[in-house]
Parts: structure tokens; sequence; C-alpha cells
């Protein structure tokens, strides 16, 4: 019995095209395309960019002030649970900010950085509405704070432009080298 190589090689080409064609259109069009649409339909979303990886979903946000976080995380939980399917969810939010809002949050951060420290959660809201009463140049600056099981939720805006914090609640333990 003689092989042609020719023929073998088409049909190789040929199921390896349809195999992977096969996945690139299950990834797109099952969980790629039904998540772009949870997410787009959000109000406060301007521009969305998805990536999906083997063991995470991370979503490039650009929003409008004033956007809740926490509900929006909520929201593509709870709407896009079969696209996600037990990946953990990223955020990557495009800033939009100014001078006057960076100084304002490095003037909170450390009593933030404190409070989350400490477990002390309701004390972030005081500290960041004290700033306003402690510096007149903030007193356009509206503050947001959120919380959920995972992260602290920070929205700074002042109108136009915003700021947005994300704060995990975990803190990143350091762990023992296994050469030392």
């Amino acid at each position: 019995m003689k092989l042609h190589l020719v023929p073998v090689l088409l049909t190789s080409l040929l199921s390896a095209a349809l195999l992977f064609g096969s996945f690139y259109a299950y990834r797109q069009f099952a969980v790629h395309e039904p998540l772009d649409k949870i997410v787009s339909a959000y109000e406060g979303v301007n521009h969305s960019h998805i990536t999906i990886n083997r063991n995470e979903v991370t979503l490039k946000l650009d929003l409008k002030p004033g956007t809740k976080l926490r509900e929006l995380v909520q929201y593509v939980n709870t709407e896009g649970k079969s696209a996600i399917n037990g990946r953990a969810l990223k955020l990557d939010v495009d800033q939009h900010s100014s001078e006057l809002l960076d100084e304002y949050w490095d003037k909170a951060m450390f009593s933030v950085a404190e409070a989350m420290e400490s477990k002390k959660y309701t004390l972030i809201p005081a500290k960041l509405d004290g700033l306003k009463e402690q510096f007149q140049e903030y007193k356009n600056v509206t503050a947001t704070t959120e919380i959920d099981d995972n992260n602290v939720y920070v929205s700074l805006s002042n109108g136009e432009e915003s700021k947005f914090i994300i704060l995990p609640r975990a803190a990143a333990t350091m762990g023992v080298w296994n050469n030392a």
C-alpha cells in the first residue's frame, strides 16, 4: 500500500483548519460576544474590550463619571455567569483623571491604606469627605465608596473627569521561598 503525500497533507490541513476554526467560532460567538453585549448594555460604559484566558476574564473599561463599579461587577457576574464560567473577573479601568483628582487621592491614600489594613472600611468614606472640609479646592469633588466580598471601590469625580480605584480586601501575603 502506497501513501500519497498530497492527499495526506490536504486531509491533515483541512482537519486542523476545521478543528481550530470551530474552536475560534465557539469562543467568539458563544463566549466573547454575549459577554461583550452584557458589558456594553450597562449604563455608564462608554467602551469595553474583553480578554478571556483560561483562568481569568479581563474587562478593559472606559467609564463615564459616576458609574457604580460594584453594581457593574455584580451585574456582569450575574448576567454573564455562563460566559465567565468560574474564571476570575479582573477590571482594568481607563482613567480620565485630572491633577486635582490625583492630588485628592494622594492626600487620602495614607488614611485609606490605614483603614484597609485595619479592616475598618467604614472609615474610608469619612476620610474622603474629611478632605473636602479640610481643603477648599476639593469642594466640587464627589467621592463614592462601595464594597463587595472581594474589593473596595472608590470613585472620584468632579463632573467631567473621573478616577476609579479598586482596592482588594484580601491583602497580598508574602510566602516562603522554596530555596530560602
